[in-house]
């Protein structure tokens, strides 16, 4: 099955397949649907020669094309074999998000570096029953994770961040209810609120969402979500996420004089991702918050830049989007997200004064441009 969304001059097409997103002229779109429909490839053939007036041949190589693009949308993915559960733990920590308990037994010091300092502000030392149970373990290879003693996934060592991401999503699952098939994805970006409307930030690491949140938080902006940022399929909402925000070193002097507590935070070095951090707690205490999404933001700290901020191409927006996103593997779910998206107003903020980007997100979220 694909699906097919025309928006500005050009098509969306997704490929139930494989989960996979192309943008192409509305022509390719048009064929790539009746060749996946099963549609006679000579009527295919004679249809663009009648319609669009161009040689038979060039018609036919046209089609051929377009038949070798939705072949390699077709790729089998392999499986790992599990790793067998280690008999002891070296750490057991427990996480208290609203009324909802997790406890997680990690192998070793290298789990916990993978997951606990981003919930560190979450930890309770507390006798009280979890509700559901983690285990996180690994060789030099392979790295595995179960939840209540059923294996979710394993990974190959190399492409932690995909465990990281299903951690991530179960968490999700579990303090809002909803199982993966009720999201429409997750997004590699910054989610603030003015207790009304979520506004997303998004663009490349090190390009300032984070240190941007940092500093709407403390203009009385609510932080959702800093680098996991969950939409609900039902109502295309913006959900919380319970993470802390992920302060880079060469943002600290910066936030020191607004959060001091930074000063004596623990620093954390990964080396995999050639970046140190410090970890700021979110000022959201409200973990089943969520709300309608405003607009998505392309924000770029630039040092002595003047503001500026323009409206984008929702195609360009897709462009940038979707590569670092988790989007459902679900027809109506890709459906949703498609006609969601394509409504979103998307800009593109630069700036270097924090004082004026606080302006004109508060403008942004009261209509005010």
């Amino acid at each position: 099955m694909i699906i097919n969304k025309k928006i500005d001059d050009k098509s969306i097409v997704w490929f139930q397949d494989n989960n996979e997103y192309i943008i192409v002229e509305p022509l390719v779109a048009e064929i790539l649907t009746l060749l996946k429909n099963k549609v006679d490839k000579t009527q295919i053939i004679t249809n663009l020669f009648n319609s669009i007036n161009i040689p038979l041949k060039q018609a036919d190589n046209l089609v051929l094309d377009i038949e070798t693009l939705l072949k390699t949308t077709t790729k089998e993915l392999s499986e790992i074999e599990p790793l067998k559960p280690p008999t002891s733990f070296k750490y057991q920590k427990k996480y208290q998000i609203n009324d909802v308990i997790i406890e997680v037994d990690y192998q070793s010091d290298f789990e916990v570096s993978l997951v606990h300092p981003k919930f560190a502000h979450l930890e309770i030392n507390s006798e009280q029953e979890a509700k559901y149970y983690y285990k996180v373990y690994s060789n030099k290879d392979f790295i595995s994770f179960s939840v209540n003693d059923e294996i979710i996934n394993t990974w190959n060592i190399n492409e932690v961040h995909y465990f990281q991401g299903k951690f991530s999503m179960k968490i999700v699952e579990h303090i809002h209810q909803k199982n993966e098939s009720k999201w429409l994805g997750v997004f590699h970006a910054s989610a603030i609120s003015n207790n009304k409307e979520s506004m997303l930030f998004l663009g490349d690491s090190g390009n300032g969402k984070s240190t941007s949140l940092a500093l709407l938080q403390a203009n009385d902006f609510t932080c959702l979500a800093d680098d996991f940022v969950p939409i609900d399929a039902e109502k295309q909402e913006v959900y919380s996420f319970p993470s802390a925000i992920s302060i880079k070193k060469n943002s600290l002097e910066t936030l020191f004089p607004i959060y001091p507590e930074l000063k004596t935070s623990a620093e954390y070095h990964f080396k995999r991702l050639n970046k140190i951090v410090r970890y700021l707690p979110p000022n959201n205490s409200n973990y089943t918050a969520h709300l309608p999404c405003k607009a998505l933001v392309f924000i770029k700290y630039e040092k002595d830049s003047d503001l500026k901020l323009k409206e984008i191409s929702t195609i360009t927006a897709f462009e940038q989007l979707v590569p670092d996103s988790w989007l459902s593997p679900i027809s109506e779910n890709a459906e949703a997200f498609l006609n969601w998206f394509s409504k979103l107003p998307c800009y593109q903020l630069t700036y270097s004064n924090n004082d004026k980007m606080v302006k004109t997100v508060s403008k942004i979220f009261n209509n005010d441009l």
